[in-house]
C-alpha cells in the first residue's frame, strides 16, 4: 500500500490515517473532528491554489486547511 499526505491523494480515493506529523495539540484538533490513527476516510475534493480539503470521516464531511492536511499521512487502498 502507498503512503501519501491528503494533498497527495486523489479526490473520490479510501485511505486510512497511519500518522499524522504535528503536535499534541495538532492530534487533539483533528481528533475532535472525528480524525485519528486508523481511521478510514475519503477524500471528497480539494480546492486550487492551496485551498482547504474536504474529507469525510464517517459520517462527518470537514474541511482541513492545507498545512494540516499536509501533516496528515494515510496509507490508500
Amino acid at each position: 500500500m502507498k503512503k501519501l499526505n491528503l494533498i497527495q491523494m486523489k479526490a473520490g480515493r479510501k485511505a486510512k490515517v497511519v500518522e499524522i506529523r504535528g503536535g499534541q495539540a495538532l492530534q487533539n484538533r483533528l481528533m475532535g473532528m472525528g480524525i485519528y490513527l486508523g481511521k478510514d476516510i475519503t477524500k471528497l475534493s480539494q480546492f486550487v491554489l492551496r485551498g482547504p480539503i474536504a474529507i469525510k470521516a464517517g459520517r462527518t464531511v470537514v474541511a482541513l486547511g492545507h498545512s494540516m492536511a499536509a501533516k496528515v499521512i494515510v496509507e490508500v487502498e
